[in-house]
């Protein structure tokens, strides 16, 4: 069911694509929002103005058509993949973690339910995509950048923004536990796009934790 909704939302986003470039050589340009291209798509197909010829307009009208049934494909996924969720006792205990939804959980469920494949948290961070490659030269060793186009990428992307969201509530309030403290020290430090992928790395650590020794998440609160 997961490849199921990741196939119907890769399949949503390129008709959106598509039409955003066929469009683009007419000169009609659309925002990046899904809202805005819902809005746009249906005032561009009635403006009779704008240089479509009768035979664009119906394949452009067909592949929107598309679009929207994709839309609701992936939506009605994203539902039967939530009840599952609740009524599965792993990936319940996974939701507990910061920034990890419904979604989330049932991809990390699926990297890391067989613990076996992997060594240590760090390998199960690397497999997924957010460990930084390591530089070494002249017995210095650098951090560099995550690879781009390795690893989980759906799932990597999944925990990144998860990780901005909680980053973005963090702001308005002040840090309950040791980890939110950490996190907020290192947005300081480092700033949003580096403390992101280093709370998902955290995440996908303490999550093989977790599916290893079958305990529940419980983070350190701060004392008052």
């Amino acid at each position: 069911m997961e490849r199921m909704r990741a196939l119907a939302e890769k399949q949503k986003r390129q008709l959106a694509n598509q039409i955003r470039g066929l469009l683009l050589e007419f000169g009609i340009v659309i925002k990046q929002s899904e809202c805005a291209f819902r809005q746009a798509i249906p005032e561009i197909l009635e403006d009779s103005d704008n240089g479509l010829t009768a035979g664009l307009r119906q394949c452009l009208a067909q592949c929107y058509e598309l679009f929207k049934a994709q839309s609701t494909l992936k939506e009605t996924l994203n539902e039967l993949l939530t009840g599952l969720v609740k009524q599965d006792e792993q990936c319940e205990r996974l939701l507990a973690l910061e920034g990890v939804g419904p979604i989330t959980a049932v991809g990390l469920l699926i990297s890391l339910s067989d613990t076996t494949h992997f060594t240590s948290g760090r390998n199960a961070a690397a497999n997924v995509g957010v460990t930084p490659r390591q530089h070494s030269s002249g017995g210095k060793v650098r951090i560099g950048h995550i690879a781009k186009y390795r690893g989980e990428i759906t799932l990597r992307s999944h925990l990144f923004l998860g990780a901005r969201a909680v980053i973005s509530q963090l702001k308005h309030r002040e840090a309950k536990t040791k980890k939110e403290q950490w996190l907020k020290a290192l947005v300081e430090r480092r700033g949003v796009k580096c403390a992101a992928i280093a709370l998902a790395n955290k995440t996908v650590r303490t999550a093989y934790a977790m599916l290893k020794k079958g305990t529940s998440y419980e983070p350190s609160l701060l004392a008052n």
